[in-house]
């Protein structure tokens, strides 16, 4: 079994649903339907808490990001 100690920089680089949510301009109601919904941002589960990997969330807004105008306009 893997030895998985956290050191100060890995546990920094999860957010709380509370800290994404305020990040992203939305709710943790939001972030908890998406969850339901199985859509959104990846996400830890260990117990009941929930954790957010910083780089899940970049990534997802990266993979989100309309450009006007772009190959990606309607």
């Amino acid at each position: 079994m893997p030895n998985h100690q956290g050191t100060a920089a890995q546990v920094s680089s999860y957010g709380t649903p509370e800290q994404v949510a305020e990040m992203l301009h939305t709710t943790t109601g939001s972030l908890a339907q998406d969850r339901y919904l199985s859509k959104g941002i990846p996400y830890v589960k260990h117990g009941r808490r929930v954790l957010y990997a910083w780089s899940d969330v970049y990534a997802y807004l990266d993979a989100n990001t309309v450009t006007p105008g772009g190959s990606d306009a309607a």
